[in-house]
């Protein structure tokens, strides 16, 4: 356990930062899942610039690499073109 009052608080924050990563991380797999399951194209094209904003957000906190960030908006993108 930490002996220090840094070494404690740098637990309960990296512990709070954690909790609020995974919460944005499932909700943008969601999202892409939803975006996914569309069949009309009209609906995807309207979801498709929030989901793309919600992946890039994730690549900018460093939650996912912006090269990994980058392949999945590529992939959502002609998923939506081939509707």
């Amino acid at each position: 356990m930490a002996n220090h009052k840094s070494a404690l608080k740098r637990i309960r924050s990296s512990e709070a930062k954690r909790v609020v990563n995974r919460y944005k991380h499932k909700t943008t797999r969601n999202a892409i899942k939803k975006l996914r399951e569309l069949t009309d194209k009209k609906e995807a094209e309207t979801m498709f610039p929030s989901v793309a904003s919600m992946i890039d957000r994730l690549a900018k906190k460093n939650i996912i690499h912006a090269n990994k960030a980058a392949n999945l908006k590529s992939g959502l993108a002609k998923h939506v073109a081939s509707l």
